[in-house]
């Protein structure tokens, strides 16, 4: 269980949620949830301990708590297994003290006791299987029992990132504490981690963007908003509905009281002077206690996505003819033959480093293909989002300003408009290009692609910094689009919502599925990689 008493959180002036008094149970499992600056992040170190309260609130936690660390790379000298055992602090320790005083040729009494007190604490924590348990948790996430006892430095980012997950989940953790674990997995990989997390018992708060794995994984779901923290029961959708009913009963209720307000009012105005001082009075005091309820304004704001054509591609969007490439002796695809017509919209899935991203680049003519012909049909122009956006955006400008030098024709109205729709209201449109967050920038380079209507959009894992509001918005934008759309994204919600076709990297090689993902995935159902969790 987790307690937290009374914390307030604040930044300068700016008073990210105050006075939240919330415990996190056993056996519950809790979806921390709120748009993007809400304070998300900043609250789940408030609970790890790495963050202190702006006022004397405070946090009960158990002994032992998992955490997933940010810091891919302060491992990069330990072994992969032992990065994952080292997720139980006390365990670690024990094996570490005890394997100095091993070395040791002669002992004195007190090492000698001193070790028989390391070997209960190791028999205890249950070291005797930890290499065992470890190694179960890091096949689960996607990594070969070949590469356990490799350094962690000889890991891509991602895959460090996976090894960092298995060091919280290690350990039989009393309580649970991960930001973002569903970031550089795959969809098979998200799936084993969903039925590892339903297993779990002890405390879990989660923080995710991908909508599809709150409501499996959540029985509730913490939201940050109006200043504080309220708990719902169930998964994400079931707050959504929740919350959408609290506020419309409430807004139903103002309305009544504004009006049986009005009527006491008009009472009062025409018999105030006269002979019915009494029953002004009692209208006088009925006013009083019909006083509207006060609603702040809710944090939670959904983006208008909408992308527009200017003029239709034609009837072959794009023929592709014995597509390949490789780097070195990796084949990412070979041979590899497609037709896509007007309005498909294509769905690039498989694992990380695969070749998505390299397959979309060879369609764009970014990255020459070893072999094989793209051809683009007549108007077959693409807007492209593409992953790494680091240098997209051009710093030392407004956001209002570097939009505007995408406009052709309506003026800075029009683009002010756009801003608004895309959350940067008022003076927001006026922010400094380098000082806006992850998820603002992608915001604006999805607010340019609504700007430049192409008949073609291409969008590789867009959903990466936003939140679950805009990512909806963005599903639904998508749908929407009477054009052509390429989408890498391991988001399943999205994918499921959006896509026509499948385009998915498998151990079998690049398979074209013409047809959505559910029919996909009941034709090729995703391996079972489930660990044998001891909770």
């Amino acid at each position: 269980m987790i307690t937290v008493n009374n914390v307030t959180k604040a930044h300068a002036t700016n008073v990210l949620f105050e006075n939240v008094t919330v415990t996190f149970n056993r056996g519950n499992r809790y979806g921390l949830t709120g748009p993007n600056g809400a304070g998300k992040s900043t609250f789940m170190k408030i609970l790890t301990g790495e963050y202190e309260p702006s006022n004397k609130g405070t946090v009960s936690r158990p002994r032992k708590v998992g955490v997933l660390s940010q810091d891919q790379f302060a491992f990069d000298d330990k072994r992969i297994i032992d990065t994952v055992i080292m997720g139980n602090k006390a365990l670690w320790a024990a094996m570490q003290e005890r394997d100095a005083l091993c070395e040791k040729s002669e002992h004195t009494d007190a090492e000698i006791n001193r070790l028989t007190e390391l070997e209960t604490v190791i028999a205890d924590e249950n070291g005797y299987m930890a290499e065992y348990e470890a190694g179960e948790i890091l096949q689960g996430i996607g990594i070969t029992e070949d590469r356990h006892n490799e350094l962690m430095s000889t890991l891509q980012t991602d895959f460090k990132f996976r090894v960092l997950l298995a060091q919280a989940l290690f350990g039989e953790p009393d309580a649970l504490l991960l930001d973002e674990p569903t970031n550089h997995l795959d969809l098979d990989t998200i799936h084993f981690l969903e039925e590892f997390l339903c297993d779990y018992q002890g405390s879990l708060v989660v923080i995710s963007h991908d909508r599809h794995f709150l409501n499996s994984v959540c029985t509730h779901i913490a939201d940050i908003d109006y200043q504080t923290i309220i708990v719902y029961t169930g998964c994400y959708d079931d707050m959504v509905m929740q919350k959408i009913q609290a506020r419309s009963q409430i807004e139903a209720a103002n309305r009544d009281k504004a009006k049986k307000i009005a009527q006491l009012q008009e009472f009062v105005a025409r018999f105030a002077a006269g002979q019915r001082a009494s029953q002004v009075q009692s209208r006088r005091k009925e006013i009083q206690r019909l006083q509207i309820t006060d609603m702040k304004r809710s944090n939670i704001a959904r983006p208008f996505i909408r992308f527009e054509q200017e003029k239709p591609a034609g009837r072959e969007t794009l023929i592709v003819k014995g597509l390949t490439k490789s780097f070195g002796d990796k084949v990412l695809f070979e041979n590899f033959n497609l037709e896509i017509l007007r309005g498909e919209r294509v769905a690039i899935i498989g694992a990380n480093g695969v070749g998505k991203t390299s397959l979309l680049r060879c369609l764009i003519g970014e990255l020459p293909p070893d072999d094989g012909t793209v051809k683009w049909g007549f108007g077959g122009e693409f807007n492209y989002y593409p992953q790494d956006h680091t240098h997209e955006i051009t710093p030392g400008m407004t956001a209002l300003d570097w939009l505007m030098k995408y406009e052709t024709d309506e003026g800075q109205q029009h683009i002010r408009g756009l801003l608004g729709r895309m959350l940067f209201s008022g003076d927001d449109a006026l922010k400094p290009t380098e000082g806006l967050s992850g998820g603002e920038c992608a915001r604006m380079l999805l607010a340019r692609m609504m700007l430049i209507k192409k008949p073609v959009v291409i969008l590789d894992e867009p959903t990466n910094h936003l939140d679950l509001e805009s990512v909806s918005a963005l599903a639904e934008g998508l749908s929407a689009f009477p054009g052509n759309v390429f989408v890498v994204s391991h988001d399943r919600d999205l994918v499921s919502e959006v896509a026509t076709r499948i385009l998915a990297f498998t151990p079998e090689g690049l398979i074209d599925f013409q047809g959505p993902y559910d029919e996909f995935i009941k034709s090729h159902p995703l391996p079972e990689r489930k660990a044998q969790a001891r909770w």
